[in-house]
C-alpha cells in the first residue's frame, strides 16, 4: 500500500470510529445536561430534545445500557452511570472549545450550534489542542 494510500485510510477508519460513538456522546451528553436542568432525564424529553421518537429514543437508550452508560429503573427517569458521567464531561468540553473556536473566527451563534454540534465528534486531540490555544490566544492573557 503506498503512503498515500495508507493516509487516506487513516483518516476514513477515523471517520468511521467518531461515528460509532458520536451517537452515544451526544445522548449522555443531553441525559447530563437535562438532569442538570430538570433535576432527572426522562425518555420524552429526550425523544423532543433530540428531534426523534420516543421508540427510537429508547432503543439508543437500550444500547447506552448494554454500553454501561445509561441506568433506568421501570417508569422511572434516566441517569448516567459514572463512565456514562465521564463520556458526557469529555464530550461536553469537546463541543465547548469547537463552539469557542467558531466563534472567535466570527462565525454567528446560530450556525455555531449547529456546526459545532458535529465538529466535536470528527476532530482530533491534536487539532482539539490548537483551537484551545487559538481561542486562549485570542482571548488574551488572563490577570
Amino acid at each position: 500500500m503506498t503512503e498515500d494510500a495508507q493516509r487516506r485510510a487513516a483518516a476514513f477508519r477515523a471517520t468511521r470510529e467518531a461515528h460509532a460513538t458520536e451517537m452515544a456522546e451526544d445522548y449522555v451528553e443531553l441525559i447530563g445536561d437535562l438532569m442538570t436542568q430538570f433535576g432527572e432525564a426522562r425518555l420524552i424529553d429526550l425523544a423532543a430534545h433530540m428531534g426523534v421518537s420516543q421508540p427510537t429514543a429508547a432503543k439508543i437508550v437500550q444500547r447506552l445500557k448494554i454500553l454501561g452508560l445509561v441506568e433506568n429503573r421501570p417508569y422511572r427517569a434516566l441517569f448516567l452511570t459514572g463512565e456514562g458521567e465521564a463520556l458526557a464531561a469529555r464530550s461536553r468540553a469537546r463541543h465547548h472549545v469547537v463552539s469557542d473556536f467558531l466563534l472567535a473566527l466570527g462565525i454567528d451563534p446560530e450556525t455555531v450550534a449547529i456546526d459545532s454540534e458535529g465538529m466535536e465528534h470528527h476532530v482530533s486531540d491534536t487539532t482539539l489542542a490548537a483551537m484551545r490555544r487559538f481561542v486562549a490566544d485570542w482571548n488574551g492573557p488572563t490577570t
